[in-house]
């Protein structure tokens, strides 16, 4: 096993998990992933969806076991981008995962990698649609229609070999290597000079790479550059490291996974109806990836709010923490409207799942800010204000009904346990609130 694979897979989870709320960082992969927590954090971020978790710092073996079972039933109740059937999770279960063997462990992440990132997002590609009628080995490695796209609904393509690996390298080929004579045939010994990479950069980017400067130049200095330029100017995380691609036989996992992030930043060309893709399909992809944009900007003015407002005292009275709350109501119709699946089993699409990921942040952030202020208040208040966070976040806790419903029931369970709580403490929070109220009378 190459040393490069783990360290690829854990850079990639981590640039997920920063997304969830509460961050989370894995440092060792095979012991990390051990009890589920990260694992079930990962899948929710990729997913859109919320998923249950045993959490707590007391777990025991048998709650890492759970926890596995359900991350590993999820995968199995989602469909191939490609064969249309469930994810085949072979000789993969949740007791080598819970004992951390490394060979198992890796080949979960890569399924959940080829998955989430690289079938979702080639099966959409438009560039590659062109061949799905032709008599090329690519004839099943694109959908007749765009994945991402809510109205349509995803037909299953035939079975290919090569799948999503062939989809990937031909939009490599098609969109950055070929116009420049590039021969890249795999995702190996093809990317070791660094070329590719700023071809498929220049294909996406071009005023940021000159060709010319790159042609002569060392090996490691080109991929060092190319990392170094997709992650300030693309927002690409710098997955590989160069010394792990310039050798013979770079791992073809480590590089597919990199590459896949450039999909990312395809930019929607623009199509006939006759192309496959109807003007109406065009306009939601577009309103769903500016409601996006939105909701990540209206996010960076509440951490910036955070950090600059003063004292918690000063910002419970300053205007800024309501009209960021109310201007985020205000939304709330519109982000339900773009997040209503068309698709028959339910499942969002990439660009819903992106939407749902940064509604569900910034709504997080809002109230975790609201919780701050709240519990500044004089006592009693501080306490009330406390348990009604919590209250109001067990009545808006969404009930995820999975296809084993054993995991349903648990998790309806622990609801209504958490209700049960809210409810007894109820009279007791009034009554602290009810006194506050009359000392505070003249």
């Amino acid at each position: 096993m190459q040393k490069a694979v783990p360290l690829t897979f854990t850079k990639w989870i981590n640039s997920h998990l920063a997304k969830h709320v509460p961050p989370f960082e894995v440092k060792d992969l095979f012991d990390d992933i051990k009890d589920g927590v990260m694992l079930l954090a990962l899948l929710e971020v990729l997913s859109g969806q919320k998923l249950p978790c045993e959490q707590g710092k007391k777990l025991k073996r048998i709650h890492w076991l759970a926890n596995i079972g359900t991350a590993l039933k999820f995968l199995e109740g989602r469909k191939s981008a490609y064969r249309g059937s469930p994810i085949r999770l072979v000789n993969i279960n949740s007791t080598d995962i819970v004992d951390g063997r490394p060979s198992i462990v890796l080949g979960l992440v890569w399924t959940i990698i080829l998955y989430f990132q690289i079938e979702e997002l080639t099966s959409s590609l438009p560039e590659l649609q062109a061949f799905s009628s032709s008599n090329s080995s690519l004839d099943s490695s694109t959908s007749s229609t765009d994945t991402t796209s809510p109205p349509v609904k995803r037909r299953p393509l035939p079975p290919l070999q090569g799948g999503a690996r062939k989809a990937l390298l031909r939009w490599v080929q098609q969109t950055a290597t070929k116009c420049l004579g590039l021969d890249v045939k795999d995702f190996g010994p093809s990317w070791r000079t660094g070329l590719a990479f700023f071809a498929v950069i220049r294909a996406l980017r071009p005023d940021l790479v000159d060709m010319e400067r790159v042609w002569r130049r060392p090996n490691r200095e080109n991929l060092q550059e190319a990392f170094l330029l997709a992650e300030t100017e693309l927002g690409i995380p710098q997955l590989l490291d160069p010394e792990d691609v310039d050798v013979d036989k770079p791992d073809e996992k480590s590089v597919m996974t990199y590459v896949a992030q450039f999909l990312k930043h395809q930019p929607i060309r623009k199509q006939s109806v006759s192309e496959g893709q109807p003007e109406e399909v065009r306009e939601q992809r577009k309103s769903q990836r500016e409601l996006k944009m939105w909701l990540e900007q209206l996010e960076k003015e509440a951490v910036h709010a955070q950090e600059t407002e003063g004292s918690l005292a000063q910002q419970y009275q300053v205007s800024l923490f309501k009209s960021l709350q109310v201007q985020l109501e205000m939304k709330r119709k519109q982000v339900e409207g773009a997040l209503q699946s068309t698709q028959r089993d339910g499942i969002l699409t990439v660009d819903q799942a992106l939407v749902k990921q940064a509604w569900e942040r910034v709504s997080n952030r809002l109230l975790d800010w609201h919780l701050e202020l709240d519990r500044s208040l004089p006592a009693p208040l501080g306490t009330v204000g406390e348990w009604l966070h919590e209250a109001e976040g067990a009545l808006r806790q969404e009930i995820t009904v999975q296809q084993a419903h054993d995991i349903t029931a648990n998790t309806v369970h622990r609801a209504l346990e958490q209700h049960k709580v809210s409810v007894e403490q109820c009279t007791g929070r009034r009554r602290c609130f009810c006194s506050a109220a009359h000392r505070s009378k003249p």
